[in-house]
């Protein structure tokens, strides 16, 4: 029954909208905790280059899955949904609300969908590595003639989805597309309240965007690169990082330090576009514009009215949620 779903307010949006200060401030006021829906802040290491929320920030709200991993450990999409299911399932357990707030969609999307994975083993490094060799138009007519359902719904440009959908039909013997679509059957335990963060005019997030990156090289981001290149050997997950690979080439002298700031900057915004193209697929997402907002606290109360409207309809209680 609908009742007895667990009720999460999903935060989302491009890197830079404002999700941390606007998720931080809303747990505040509901009472809640916040589980990251990130795939680089598991990692201990990746302090400055994830633009994680500070000590003072993770001192005022309860955050959960933040540096649960050394960048040296591999991390999969399954091993994520499993460990924000326990955390929500805990959260929920203490009559608190669940903030689930990031820009991974994959990561959210399995979790709030309830997306089942096989136990068998689908990852093979020698086909992963043949298959890598090839164009993106070589893998797009392959998927096509063994998958094509799959290749109606990733993009030719999306080098590394078609590399694990063709991969997934190699070593398991049927297409990826099956088996999203059987997990579409499995009942998901959540009952979710979506609030995204974009905004109308690009070139303000770029800026925003912008300015993030100058921050982190104050902050020290060249050193904490190069700290992590000298002792830890990065697992394949975590060497998909933004940034990393920008800033090494400045540590190993293939680029001066305003061509890796450049390069940076241009990296998060395109991955900012890709976050965005994820998230507009999404009509159940209630959407907030910032540069539509005279302040900050019209967008906080914009989204306390969607909660509020939330909680209220389903009949959701919690002794810490006064509305």
């Amino acid at each position: 029954m609908e009742k007895d779903l667990i009720p999460v307010i999903s935060i989302v949006g491009p890197t830079a909208s404002g999700k941390t200060d606007l998720a931080i401030d809303l747990a505040l006021k509901f009472g809640g905790e916040i589980v990251s829906a990130d795939s680089m802040q598991i990692y201990k290491e990746f302090e400055i280059s994830t633009a994680k929320p500070n000590l003072i920030q993770r001192s005022k709200v309860k955050h959960h899955l933040i540096d649960i991993l050394h960048v040296s450990e591999e991390f999969s999409v399954a091993q994520y949904k499993d460990l924000a299911k326990k955390a929500i399932m805990d959260i929920h357990g203490r009559r608190k609300l669940t903030f689930l707030v990031g820009g991974t969609g994959l990561y959210i999307d399995s979790l709030l969908k309830n997306i089942e994975f096989e136990n068998r083993n689908t990852s093979d490094e020698k086909i992963r590595k043949e298959l890598s060799e090839k164009n993106n138009l070589e893998l797009f007519e392959i998927l096509k003639k063994i998958d094509p359902k799959s290749a109606q719904n990733i993009h030719i440009n999306n080098k590394k989805r078609i590399i694990r959908a063709i991969e997934f039909f190699y070593t398991s013997g049927y297409p990826i597309s099956i088996q999203v679509e059987n997990s579409k059957n499995i009942v998901s335990p959540f009952k979710v309240c979506k609030i995204g963060l974009n905004f109308k005019n690009r070139e303000i997030l770029y800026g925003r965007i912008n300015m993030r990156v100058e921050k982190m090289f104050e902050l020290g981001l060249v050193k904490e690169v190069e700290n992590i290149s000298k002792n830890i050997n990065l697992s394949k997950t975590a060497n998909g990082a933004i940034g990393y690979k920008e800033i090494l080439e400045y540590i190993n002298g293939k680029a001066d330090l305003d061509t890796a700031k450049e390069n940076l900057k241009k990296a998060t915004r395109n991955y900012a576009k890709r976050q965005i193209t994820w998230f507009k697929r999404d009509p159940e997402i209630n959407w907030i514009y910032p540069d539509d907002m005279e302040s900050y606290d019209k967008i906080l109360n914009t989204a306390e009215k969607i909660i509020k409207n939330f909680i209220n309809y389903k009949g959701h209680v919690y002794e810490k949620i006064k509305l």
